[in-house]
């Protein structure tokens, strides 16, 4: 089955862009299909199970000083992102006449 860029882009938790640079680097191969590229989704798991294999920490990375595992940096500032939602500010008159942004 073939998914869209945005899709794929979903799917991973990337940039759209993210995805077409791939695409462009030859990365992660796609078919055009008008002016769209559409991505079978066995690449799509090639490509992460590629990923995966070329980020394995040599064995002496995989526990701290003090004997425990190693904490995943790069999945807590994924899962971080993930959860951030933006801020939205608005203007409040602050008595002279000056509006401040604050937060609602």
């Amino acid at each position: 089955m073939t998914i869209t860029v945005s899709e794929a882009a979903r799917q991973l938790g990337r940039n759209p862009e993210t995805v077409r640079r791939w695409i462009r680097e030859g990365k992660l191969r796609a078919t055009k299909v008008g002016a769209r590229h559409v991505i079978d989704e066995l690449d799509l798991a090639a490509l992460l199970d590629a990923t995966t294999i070329g980020a394995a920490l040599p064995p002496e990375w995989q526990r701290t000083f003090w004997g425990g595992p190693m904490p995943d940096v790069v999945a807590a500032v994924r899962r971080s992102r993930r959860e951030h939602r933006p801020v939205r500010l608005v203007r409040v008159p602050c008595g002279r006449g000056n509006g401040r942004r604050v937060s609602p």
